[in-house]
């Protein structure tokens, strides 16, 4: 990752990054450099505060707690940075949505975003499985609204359908998203990034500069 950086830096070619860990942390100085050119902007995934809800959903990546901290180190840096409620798990994570924007607002994030749950092909078989040993009073509950976001089924690919979903529950998601974000000045998009400084790197037998 750093010797990656180091090669966006030295040739000035803008890069956006997402992430759900805190890795990023440990070259921050290459990222406030690539800031500092408006070459880099950050994505930081929280799809949830509940700690109980994290460890049992994502038990190998940073707590909730410790990814804002990573959004306020960024933030700090000059990082712009966006916080990513992805996925919305609906009847499980859905209630979340205004303090998780609250919380990323706080702690420093320029923008915010969301998917609706996608369960593609085995996906869905697996997160049924995992609905039921980890949530067994609601699996039935959560998979019904999940089908109700995606026209009856466990997932529709439609492009345009596929990352929002569709129908009541989904448009309730979508307004709440959006009504939240705009209170917390979260709706615009992140600086854009600056597409001029790119330089074309030496190919073997071009001509060095001599300055």
């Amino acid at each position: 990752m750093r010797r990656i950086l180091e090669i966006l830096l030295e040739f000035r070619h803008p890069v956006t990054i997402t992430t759900k860990g805190t890795l990023i942390e440990r070259d921050l100085d290459l990222v406030a450099k690539l800031a500092e050119r408006n070459l880099v902007q950050v994505g930081i995934s929280v799809t949830t505060l509940d700690p109980a809800i994290a460890r049992k959903m994502e038990p190998r990546v940073p707590a909730p707690a410790r990814r804002l901290g990573t959004i306020a180190r960024l933030s700090r840096a000059g990082v712009p940075v966006r916080i990513m409620m992805s996925p919305v798990i609906p009847a499980l994570t859905d209630h979340e949505i205004e303090r998780v924007l609250e919380a990323g607002k706080a702690a420093g994030a320029k923008a915010a975003s969301w998917i609706m749950l996608r369960l593609p092909l085995e996906v869905s078989g697996l997160f049924r499985d995992w609905l039921e040993e980890e949530f067994p009073d609601r699996a039935e509950r959560v998979m019904g609204r999940v089908r109700e976001t995606q026209g009856g089924r466990d997932y529709r690919p439609d492009w345009g359908r596929r990352m929002k979903g569709e129908g009541v529950h989904a448009n309730l998601v979508a307004r709440r998203f959006e009504i939240a974000s705009r209170r917390l000045g979260l709706d615009g998009p992140l600086p854009p990034l600056d597409l001029s400084q790119f330089r074309v790197p030496p190919r073997p037998g071009d001509q060095l500069s001599l300055f």
